[in-house]
């Protein structure tokens, strides 16, 4: 079977990822990992994001052998302690307000594993917020609701108004799934989007 007829899965039930990986216009479907994303005692916010990236990938692959997996995920991190998801109103409220004037890494690691080989990589993107008022925070987190996002900040919303700059080698790194970095793994096992990618129906 060659790569290009082997099946394209990605590990994630985030619609956002599906969303991006759509960009490339390749066909794929998702299933979602059972993987605990507890992190481990001590674990520094980039080694949490690769290990959770490798483990949903081969979760996955475990089930489906023969196929080309996708695995992601991404850990915050401010003066190298790390950002959890707030969960609440209040604590996504009280995050904001300590990250206010502070410059945040958002580490995104990323796992291809094909039949052949096991490809990781972590894309990390500097993040500094804005000084936000007290109603300023009160107002976007009415409006975006960032209960599940580590940091409390959806880039891929209106919470890009929280930052004064951003700075990564790869932009969608930050809302999730580096495009940049997965086009490079995916043509060095032979699935070139620009090769592959479905055509205009």
């Amino acid at each position: 079977m060659t790569v290009a007829h082997r099946p394209l899965i990605l590990a994630s039930s985030s619609r956002y990822r599906k969303e991006l990986l759509e960009r490339l216009r390749l066909s794929f479907f998702t299933i979602s990992p059972d993987v605990d994303e507890s992190p481990l005692p001590g674990e520094p916010p980039r080694d949490l994001a690769l290990r959770l990236s490798l483990a949903k990938a081969r979760a996955v692959i475990a089930q489906n052998p023969g196929s080309i997996v996708i695995g992601s995920d991404q850990a915050a991190s401010l003066h190298g302690c790390p950002l959890g998801k707030p969960g609440s109103i209040q604590a996504a409220r009280d995050q904001l307000q300590a990250l206010s004037g502070q410059t945040v890494v958002f580490h995104t690691a990323l796992t291809v594993i094909s039949p052949d080989s096991v490809q990781t990589a972590e894309i990390p993107t500097s993040c500094e917020f804005r000084t936000l008022s007290a109603a300023a925070i009160e107002r976007y987190v009415a409006i975006d609701n960032p209960l599940d996002t580590a940091g409390s900040a959806k880039a891929e919303s209106l919470g890009i108004a929280l930052m004064r700059s951003m700075q990564s080698d790869d932009p969608t790194a930050i809302i999730g799934l580096p495009l940049i970095t997965l086009t490079r793994m995916l043509a060095e096992i032979g699935l070139d989007p620009l090769d592959a990618a479905r055509l205009p129906s």
